[in-house]
């Protein structure tokens, strides 16, 4: 990246990928950590589309941006228990330390890794041979995960169901 406009996309895009998620664990209102969880994973897909994994950024906002989000938002507006926000746990000293050790490993382990940077950019698209091999090679383990996906959703729904 030594373009100067795509380093400061990638700090704007950073920035507000982690201002986001620092939303989504510090807001007591679960409806707004949802719509934080939208902005974080929309982030993360815009950094995938600075990296050329279009794949993976198409696969983000689908899948977690559009469908993981509206599932917890649906879960949240069925347990009819919205307005009174997050009550407060006798958990949260010890899981603040935990989250502070998990910190420090994560950054030691970022400060010790040697990350190797290609200057070739990727020839073809990453769709294209993916979409190739999912539908010839890996045809039939496609199918059986979308017929699990089926499956799972049928289930969520009958027990969802009232009586």
């Amino acid at each position: 990246m030594s373009d100067p406009v795509l380093v400061v996309v990638f700090y704007l895009i950073s920035a507000i990928t982690v201002v986001a998620a620092l939303g989504v664990v510090l807001t007591r209102n679960i409806v707004y950590a949802a719509v934080f969880l939208v902005g974080t994973f929309a982030g993360v897909a815009g950094i995938f589309v600075l990296l050329n994994a279009d794949f993976l950024a198409a696969v983000q906002l689908l899948v977690y941006a559009g469908a993981i989000a509206i599932l917890i938002i649906f879960a949240i507006m069925m347990t009819r228990d919205t307005r009174k926000g997050s009550r407060s746990n006798e958990q949260r000293w010890p899981a603040f330390i935990m989250a502070v050790l998990m910190l420090a490993v994560l950054l030691g382990g970022i400060s010790q890794t040697i990350w190797p940077v290609s200057v070739l950019a990727p020839l073809e698209t990453t769709t294209e041979k993916l979409g190739k091999l999912l539908l010839n090679e890996y045809i039939l383990p496609f199918e059986v995960v979308s017929v699990l996906l089926v499956a799972a959703m049928i289930g969520a729904i009958v027990i969802s169901r009232e009586d």
